[in-house]
């Protein structure tokens, strides 16, 4: 009975960030300078069909409701819409792009956990903490990543997913040391290294299983990282990605493929967060 209600809680929650997440974003478009303009127009050939184009999406957006209206309307008839900037069906757009991200994704996290989690059992396992492990990763912290991916692109050293896994490793080896270090200078723990158990018998009996009610949290600031390090990254090396396809809508305040991109990146944002309360109330119970 929990686990339905979790689930439905978590419905509820997707439903409405997406509601959410669709009235701010036609809010932002709409009202962002130059929304009702085209370059078009200062091409003679093709003013006047601008010009056209222009008067019906004035008509169609006259009011923000009715904007909404229009976008909930076209997901019904299974489209998503049609691009302002492509002319095509959003959903087609999507598609491909989709899987572009998702790949980059999952490689970032798969290699981002192990050095994280490599460098978090090296470091916090001493008595004292390593500085070899720490100073690296804290480095890593305070560059952006925009920045980052523009310095491995000049110098030609890596490539998106070296930079996803930099970004993310950093953060989850903090998260994971912070982690780490608490459960070593637990009573119970430094009771049995004073009784001469070993470090790796340690480590697997009282370390570890102590460690996986929090993997839900560390998963939940991983996707929610490495979603917001997606755009810059992939407008940066030119990957034909979700995160690019949102950039280019946004520039030319294309709001059906802006709606849609937000959306996913919601839904996943939200996903994170279930991952995180089930995996509490898996612990509980």
């Amino acid at each position: 009975m929990r686990r339905f209600l979790s689930i439905c809680q978590w419905i509820l929650r997707a439903v409405c960030v997406i509601a959410l997440v669709m009235i701010g974003t036609t809010l932002l478009v709409r009202f962002a300078p130059g929304y009702l303009s085209d370059a078009r127009e200062m091409d003679a050939r093709y003013a006047g069909e601008a010009k056209v184009e222009l008067s019906t999406l004035a008509m169609q957006s006259r009011s923000p409701s009715q904007m909404v209206r229009a976008e909930i309307q076209t997901w019904f008839h299974g489209d998503g819409g049609i691009s302002r900037q492509y002319g095509v069906p959003v959903l087609e757009l999507i598609g491909p792009r989709l899987a572009v991200s998702g790949s980059l994704l999952l490689r970032a996290l798969g290699w981002s956990w192990l050095f994280a989690i490599a460098g978090a059992l090296l470091s916090s396992s001493r008595r004292r903490p390593s500085f070899l492990w720490q100073v690296p990763f804290t480095l890593l912290l305070v560059i952006p990543t925009a920045a980052l991916a523009t310095v491995c692109l000049i110098a030609g050293i890596g490539g998106p997913v070296l930079v996803m896994v930099l970004c993310l490793a950093a953060r989850d080896f903090k998260f994971l040391h912070s982690t780490l270090r608490s459960a070593w200078l637990d009573g119970h723990v430094l009771h049995a290294r004073s009784q001469g158990l070993t470090g790796g018998r340690i480590l697997i009996g009282h370390i570890l299983p102590n460690l996986v009610p929090r993997l839900g949290a560390l998963a939940s600031l991983s996707i929610v990282t490495a979603l917001s390090a997606l755009v810059p990254v992939e407008v940066i090396f030119n990957v034909p990605g979700l995160g690019q396809l949102a950039w280019n809508a946004a520039v030319n305040r294309d709001l059906p493929v802006l709606l849609a991109a937000t959306m996913i990146m919601a839904v996943a944002v939200t996903f994170a967060g279930m991952t995180r309360l089930q995996t509490t109330n898996w612990n509980n119970a």
